[in-house]
């Protein structure tokens, strides 16, 4: 990827306390990170701060929200890079974060435009075709939103390895080779079109551990390691708590800072720690790790309901219910002599962080 920023068409946003101009009508849509949050209780003060600005907020956890500012700019006498900038500095001003916001005319163009570059800063990319075409041109096909390193892989295997590439390509090629529904959403996304509006949201009450390995781990049995001690972890507080999850996220991050996210929504809620390893480590299989350099792992419950409440499957399989019954003798354990009293077989030593938000 050659040139700088705003060779590309992407301008860092100075702040300016005017009304928009006709051309910059069309950058509505902001795409915040909050980096390093030092606690996950601070992230939805985050997002009410957000609503100052507009209603059109959607959280996107653990630490990134959509807003939709297009009914505000008029109220706030300025543009939305401004509005931004305003918001980057109350963001540190009051809790010493830094932060990152893409400013574009949709929820893929301002996703991708946060990502492009150095962290803290706001960037905007115009609304215009041809900057948008320029901006998208350059990026490999794995930067487009909803693109994993599975599909990424096949299209590479099609020499469409580059979103300017994939632009180019027929629709019916695409839909050939995804399919119908999802050719045709890589051929908008392509073209930077993403009709998806900012749905207002609250991030769901959810249950979140952290496993940060003592050096960058290539070695998949040992990041299997972290993801079961993961689940035993998490497992144990769900059942404490009385409560079960719906959905599972995990989030792999790497040695350069970089992250991936995955997430599963669950056949049924469950708090069993086996069914919780199970899940997960199919989430981990779709991340295809090979050369990764991973620093740490964490794993978010969420959609979280009272144990109570849940139906259950009934399970004639003796090796299911037998796992169960082992799990509720180790509960007693712990409850009697500690959470470390026991540890499953094939974990990695503790090093977690728990946490819950409401």
């Amino acid at each position: 990827m050659g040139g700088s920023a705003t060779a590309r068409g992407v301008r860092q946003a100075e702040p300016q306390a005017v009304a928009p101009e006709p051309g910059e009508r069309g950058m509505s849509i902001l795409c915040v990170h909050f980096h390093d949050l030092p606690d996950e209780q601070l992230y939805p003060r985050l997002l009410a701060l957000l609503t100052e600005y507009t209603p059109l907020v959607q959280a996107l956890p653990p630490d990134s929200a959509l807003a939709d500012v297009s009914g505000s700019l008029r109220y706030f006498g300025t543009d939305a890079p401004a509005l931004a900038e305003r918001i980057r500095a109350r963001t540190g001003g009051l809790y010493g974060l830094r932060s990152t916001i893409g400013v574009a005319a949709n929820p893929l163009l301002a996703r991708m435009v946060a990502a492009d570059g150095p962290p803290s800063a706001v960037r905007a990319l115009p609304a215009d075709l041809e900057t948008v075409s320029a901006f998208l041109a350059e990026k490999p096909a794995a930067a487009l939103h909803g693109v994993g390193p599975a599909t990424a892989r096949t299209l590479s295997s099609y020499g469409l390895d580059g979103v300017g590439r994939i632009a180019a390509a027929p629709l019916g090629t695409l839909q050939r080779i995804l399919g119908v529904t999802a050719g045709r959403r890589l051929h908008d996304a392509a073209h930077g079109l993403d009709p998806t509006p900012v749905t207002p949201s609250a991030p769901p009450r959810s249950l979140s551990v952290e496993h940060r390995f003592a050096q960058d781990e290539l070695n998949r049995d040992r990041q299997r390691a972290g993801l079961l001690a993961l689940t035993d972890r998490l497992g144990l507080q769900l059942r404490a708590d009385s409560q079960v999850a719906r959905t599972l996220t995990l989030t792999v991050r790497y040695a350069d800072r970089s992250t991936t996210t995955r997430t599963r929504t669950l056949p049924e809620p469950t708090a069993h720690t086996h069914s919780l390893t199970a899940f997960v480590h199919e989430l981990h299989d779709r991340l295809a790790l090979q050369r990764a350099r991973v620093r740490a792992l964490s794993l978010r419950a969420e959609d979280l309901i009272t144990a109570e409440l849940a139906s259950r499957q009934l399970s004639f399989d003796p090796t299911d219910e037998k796992a169960r019954r082992i799990e509720a003798a180790t509960d007693r354990a712990r409850d009697r002599f500690g959470p470390g009293a026991v540890h499953p077989a094939g974990a990695a030593d503790p090093n977690s962080r728990t946490g819950q938000a409401s």
